[in-house]
């Protein structure tokens, strides 16, 4: 149990960086979506490895599956197929019963906030991008990476449209200069305002998450409904590899603060979920 009473629900870790450190070269701009193309087979077996370890919730492989990310590829009309493709990896991959989510990302480099998009365009791609995860199956949506309160708004709203369940995060970014600590009380408040049933802090480094969770934990104003939740960048913490024993030791900070919902993002691998279930799940 969390510092709330709630029971941890365990999130997967990254696709991209796994695929890398498995030897798949993902380069811009498909990035993570161009192993859907050559390598749908070790997508699945990262999915598959990530249940073993004791994820509940598994995130498909759609962070990258976009009309704007795939404009200059062949694949720029076919985006529907490639997402779709992706929700069935992760749902034939994961045991019956486990949550496949939909990654509802940033539209442009979730690290340059200054190309977030204008508030139409927003709302007219969000919408689309969730709708179409909404069709391919996906029990849950994951706003996630946001590097901007605007573009956070636009990509809750669109995904609590849809109906399905909304969690909502926020990245601080590589020199974690994005959002300071009211900057992540916003967030929190706009997410929830906005349709989300659950706010987290993600791809920033483990220790600095600690420290946005805590200033959550103190704030009266986010709302008592809000779940908490937080899956950290380990590349980001000075570039020393982060042993899993060591992301435990952090996380248990973020279950104190009242984080209920824990994964892992770029760096993490099986072994660090695997680590959260065994020490974090009692």
């Amino acid at each position: 149990m969390d510092a709330d009473g709630a029971p941890l629900v365990l999130l997967d870790g990254p696709l991209g960086t796994e695929l890398e450190r498995r030897g798949l070269p993902l380069p811009a701009p498909m990035w993570s979506a161009r192993a859907l193309v050559e390598a749908p087979l070790l997508i699945g077996q990262v999915h598959a490895d990530y249940a073993e370890a004791g994820a509940q919730v598994h995130t498909a492989n759609t962070f990258r599956t976009t009309p704007r990310a795939l404009a200059a590829t062949e694949w720029a009309s076919r985006w529907r197929a490639l997402l779709r493709l992706a929700v069935r990896l992760c749902r034939e991959s994961v045991p019956e019963g486990a949550r496949v989510a939909g990654s509802l990302a940033p539209l442009e480099d979730c690290f340059s906030p200054q190309l977030t998009p204008p508030d139409d365009a927003l709302t007219r791609e969000h919408g689309e991008l969730a709708r179409a995860l909404a069709e391919a199956g996906c029990d849950l949506l994951l706003v996630e990476t946001m590097p901007t309160l605007k573009e956070l708004r636009a990509a809750t709203e669109a995904a609590a449209a849809t109906g399905l369940p909304t969690w909502a995060g926020v990245t601080l970014g590589p020199r974690g200069d994005f959002f300071d600590a009211d900057g992540v009380r916003a967030a929190a408040r706009i997410a929830a305002d906005a349709g989300a049933a659950a706010f987290l802090v993600n791809c920033t480094a483990p220790t600095l998450t600690s420290t946005l969770l805590e200033s959550l934990a103190e704030s009266a104003a986010r709302p008592a409904t809000l779940a908490l939740g937080a899956y950290a960048n380990t590349i980001f913490e000075g570039g020393v590899e982060w042993p899993p024993e060591r992301y435990v030791e952090e996380a248990r900070r973020w279950r104190q603060s009242g984080a209920s919902i824990l994964g892992g993002c770029c760096g993490t691998t099986p072994r660090h979920i695997a680590a959260l279930r065994r020490e974090l799940s009692a």
